[in-house]
Formats: structure tokens, sequence, C-alpha cells
């Protein structure tokens, strides 16, 4: 577990671009299961990825389609609502940073950590603008 004081900067730059923080299983199944679409934001800790996850999520939100619910969750933190996201992301495997775009309560879009790392955030962005395009 990363200390609470470490990951506030980071749990800000998504919450202050609307992303509802998610510290529960519970809170996930109700986000999820909401109609419409919903982005869900698995942040994390590892600067190697979540450094462009987090700025490609932001920026995806520039575009005429996007979803009608924001969501994050906090790997290595919120243990317990990141474990009910990862169930909802089956069959992919765990991974931190990662995005999912689910469509009344389907997962219809994933970007594990593989598709993450490595790219910068304007990539990241066009791939989950060409995902509302298809879904939102």
């Amino acid at each position: 577990m990363y200390p609470e004081e470490m990951v506030i900067p980071m749990r800000a730059e998504l919450a202050d671009a609307g992303f509802e923080e998610l510290y529960s299983a519970g809170a996930v199944e109700n986000a999820i299961a909401k109609p419409g679409t919903t982005l869900l934001v698995v942040n994390s800790v590892c600067g190697c990825a979540a450094r462009n996850a987090r700025p490609g999520a932001k920026s995806s939100l520039e575009n005429l389609k996007k979803p009608d619910h924001l969501v994050t969750v906090f790997a290595g933190v919120d243990k317990e609502a990141v474990d009910a996201a990862r169930e909802k992301m089956f069959p992919f495997p765990p991974s931190s940073p990662c995005i999912a775009l689910f469509k009344d309560g389907e997962l219809v879009h994933m970007l594990e950590r593989h598709h993450i790392e490595g790219r910068p955030a304007e990539l990241i962005a066009d791939n989950l603008k060409d995902a509302f395009n298809d879904f939102c």
C-alpha cells in the first residue's frame, strides 16, 4: 500500500478533470451498472506508464462524443475497489494503470498497461477517442 500523501496529486489529476473516485466494491459495481457509457481508469503510481495514462485519459475528453460517466480507482491504495474493477475487466489480466470503457455494464474497450507504457498521452487519447466515437 502506498501512503495516501504520496498519491494525493495523482488522484487530484483525474478528480480535477471530473473523474469520480471510487473506494469500495459497491461503488464500482454501482458505477459500472449505470446506463450509458462509463470510462474507468485504474490509476497508478507507476511513472513509466501512469505519467501518460492520466493526461491521455483527460485529453480524450476533448471529443464530440464522450462517456456519460467518468470514474477512477487507485491501484496499491484502494484494494477493494481495484479488485472489483478488475473482476469487471475479465478476461484481461490485472494491470496498472489501465483504462476500460463500459457500455450498459459491459466491457467494450480496454487499454492494458502494455498499450499505455512507452506511448505518448496523445496516442492514448486518440485510441480512447476512437472508442468513444464507436460506443458513446
